[in-house]
């Protein structure tokens, strides 16, 4: 199944990224992400990962992208009060083309994600179809504010 290789593979990217992190040189600033498919955000992200660089949340980063939270050390994100994001459980086209919710790849987020954001998920009843946000005071709570 497609699905299931590919949180093989994401999980063992994790696995794979380096443990030692360089100093970062640069800063990433999320400012519009309307999120994607699974692998190549972990692809991307573990080599954001790699590279030591910052990350400032500054806008929406939706589906996909809330990887972000999980694959980048806690100390090198920040948010300022314009970050919002957007959460749902995974999914794929369906035969006739209508989304169909895949539990391996919505498993595969909740385990990517830190124990902070998955009790913030299943304190709002899980990921769903539905959009679920963090933002505000909810997300400052969990992040430290960019200066």
């Amino acid at each position: 199944m497609r699905i299931a290789a590919l949180a093989v593979a994401a999980a063992t990217a994790l696995v794979i990224s380096t443990a030692s992190i360089p100093s970062a040189m640069a800063v990433v600033r999320i400012k519009a992400d309307p999120g994607g498919q699974i692998g190549p955000y972990l692809e991307t992200l573990v080599a954001l990962r790699s590279s030591g660089e910052r990350v400032i949340i500054d806008g929406p980063c939706i589906s996909a992208c809330t990887m972000v939270l999980g694959v980048i050390p806690r100390d090198r994100i920040c948010v300022t009060t314009r970050a919002r994001l957007g959460f749902h459980a995974a999914w794929h086209p369906g035969d006739d083309g209508r989304p169909v919710t895949s539990r391996a790849a919505t498993q595969l987020l909740m385990e990517v994600y830190p124990q902070n954001v998955r009790s913030w998920i299943k304190e709002r009843g899980g990921l769903s179809e539905r959009m679920m946000y963090l933002s505000g005071r909810e997300l400052a709570a969990m992040y430290r504010p960019c200066r």
